[in-house]
């Protein structure tokens, strides 16, 4: 009898050993949450500058986040609505458009460099352009970025409509993917003026461009969670998101859409998007579901 007890006692010590190594050096997988993006850059230059804000996430929360890219704007809204995401990073025109079919949860907007939750659209040229003004761009090339985006095309072509140059006062126009690809294909000389965002504007404006407008303030890139999404991961990211130290060294290589902190967002930041897509329609001009 004695010796059973031995050998239960030793076998059960056996396993509590064994179970605590497993636990110690494999610990239990954190739960994967996709984060989605909206296209702002070529697939490169979005891990290159989003990549760091996945491993903050990770490192700062529960859960283990991996980025979710998709070819265009609407692809994120796509994916909220069919619940492949739980979290996205998207601009005014597309939640917007998001609000309409799955009425997404503004949780965080980005700061700035100067502290405040804006950007602005940039009308650009080159250097050696004599376009100099709105009235110019008359009977001049254009590229606008994504259909869905913000700076990119609604608040530009707002402008170009409100100054009575419209899309038939064009010569031609193209909507590229990505804000890099317009700034590209404006110093190339391929188009006489395009659209972008203004954190890429400033960083191409020693490479030979001209800024011709700069628009007022827009709400900032927003983090939005799915409907429906659980309460703790909106928490635990807000709590994350919140506690950036934008000082931080570790932080200046972070894009710079997102290095410099968060603060609270909520629906009414968009009322000035809806009102230039109110606008844009009455003009006839609508934020289609294809595009380029």
């Amino acid at each position: 009898m004695v010796t059973f007890l031995k050998v239960t006692l030793l076998i059960v010590i056996g396993w509590f050993i064994l179970f605590a190594h497993v636990s110690a050096k494999d610990p239990p997988e954190k739960p994967i949450v996709y984060f989605g993006l909206i296209p702002l850059y070529t697939p490169q230059l979005m891990y290159e500058k989003f990549q760091p804000l996945m491993d903050y996430l990770s490192n700062n929360t529960t859960y283990k986040f991996k980025m979710q890219l998709t070819k265009d704007y609407k692809g994120i809204v796509s994916l909220l609505q069919e619940g492949k995401i739980d979290i996205a990073f998207m601009g005014g025109a597309s939640y917007v458009a998001a609000r309409n079919k799955i009425e997404p949860i503004p949780i965080l907007k980005s700061i700035n460099r100067d502290g405040k939750p804006s950007y602005r659209s940039v009308i650009i040229t080159r250097n050696d352009k004599s376009i100099n003004s709105l009235s110019e761009l008359k009977g001049k090339s254009f590229a606008f970025a994504s259909r869905w985006s913000t700076s990119g095309a609604v608040v530009p072509l707002y402008q170009l409509y409100s100054n009575g140059i419209g899309l038939k006062g064009l010569s031609r126009y193209f909507h590229l993917r990505y804000h890099d690809s317009v700034v590209r294909e404006v110093l190339k000389g391929n188009y006489d003026a395009g659209a972008v965002i203004d954190t890429i504007a400033y960083s191409y404006k020693d490479k030979g461009l001209k800024f011709i407008f700069i628009s007022e303030p827009i709400t900032e890139l927003t983090i939005v969670a799915r409907k429906g999404a659980s309460h703790a991961l909106v928490a635990s990211v807000k709590k994350a998101l919140l506690g950036i130290n934008p000082y931080d060294p570790d932080i200046k290589e972070w894009g710079e859409e997102i290095r410099y902190g968060f603060t609270e967002a909520s629906d009414s930041d968009f009322d000035s998007i809806r009102n230039i897509i109110g606008y844009l329609k009455g003009q006839g001009v609508y934020l289609r579901d294809d595009e380029d």
